[in-house]
């Protein structure tokens, strides 16, 4: 969900009633503005998309109104969503949450629900209809089978915000050292900083609470938003940060296929919610003897990584 500018349709009841004083007819109703979302919120929506061509303009309008924390910008959001292909007379359902887990959305939506979504309060479900040019304009995106000519509508249920800022919560117990690396905390906002020692890694998996928070633990099949910094022992030095991203990275716990590797699966199963842990991964918990190159891993390679747990979820499945 990248790349489209940014624009407002004004909504049919506004023109109408601007319209009103004039004695010629009121405009007609573009196409886009005759779609509709029923349901409630939480609820996967009934969609009603015309058959006819989709008009140009991005049309937007807000279905349920919300009263929770206000969507700033650079912050992320949890969210269940359904995206619709129209194309033509004709539309499809691409993509829906509301029968899997809730996904986190962040800053790095197209522009087009960034104008959509920014400044909303949690609670609320907005219908957006995103023509090409605010979607992945003429060259489409044949990956996620959106072609050139395609207009994309959204519905998205804003459930839970999560600052930039958002970290660990709980009560420091530990800061690592000794045969482990050595953590220490940064600024809000920050990755902390890792110190990994010249000894030897440990052969099997370390899972080392450094925060403990007062959340309930983390259970299998549950959606898990985390913030964490990830460190190659045997280069000391940092591969991977989601705070350098500006993006907390949400995944599901022992899904299948897996969205995570293994030492992640196994080692944050009952970390409460709120805390920070460590955790040291051998070669065949990671990424096995294939390692990861685009990111400079071998095959032998143990990493460290130290992960916020900010949150854990249930899907609607579950």
């Amino acid at each position: 969900m990248r790349r489209i500018g940014a624009a407002l349709l004004l909504p049919l009841a506004t023109a109408l009633a601007l319209a009103g004083c004039s004695s010629s007819a009121p405009p007609p109703a573009s196409a886009n503005a005759t779609v509709t979302a029923t349901g409630g919120f939480g609820t996967a929506p009934t969609v009603k998309i015309p058959a006819e061509k989709a008009s140009s303009n991005l049309y937007i309008k807000t279905e349920v109104h919300g009263t929770g924390p206000v969507l700033a910008k650079n912050d992320s959001f949890l969210s269940n969503y359904a995206v619709y292909i129209w194309s033509g007379a004709t539309h499809k359902l691409a993509l829906s949450t509301y029968t899997a887990t809730p996904q986190v959305l962040a800053n790095t939506l197209l522009p087009g629900l960034t104008t959509a979504l920014d400044g909303r309060k949690m609670g609320s479900r907005v219908l957006v209809v995103l023509p090409p040019k605010y979607g992945y304009g003429s060259s489409g995106n044949p990956q996620v089978g959106v072609k050139g000519t395609d207009t994309l509508v959204f519905v998205v249920d804003m459930i839970k915000v999560y600052p930039a800022t958002d970290s660990a919560t709980g009560a420091q117990v530990s800061d690592g050292g000794g045969s482990l690396p050595t953590v220490t905390s940064a600024a809000a906002g920050k990755a902390p900083t890792v110190k990994v020692p010249t000894t030897a890694p440990p052969s099997s998996l370390v899972v080392k609470t450094l925060i403990k928070g007062s959340g309930p633990p983390v259970v299998k099949g549950q959606y898990v938003v985390t913030q964490y910094v990830g460190l190659n022992w045997r280069t000391r030095a940092v591969f991977d940060s989601s705070w350098s991203r500006g993006t907390p990275l949400g995944f599901e716990i022992d899904a299948t296929p897996a969205q995570i590797i293994p030492g992640w699966d196994m080692g944050l199963v009952g970390v409460p919610v709120g805390s920070r842990v460590m955790l040291v991964v051998p070669p065949k918990d990671g990424y096995g003897k294939a390692g990861a190159s685009t990111a400079g891993i071998k095959g032998t390679d143990t990493l460290v990584f130290v992960v916020d747990v900010l949150d854990a979820v249930n899907g609607s499945s579950h």
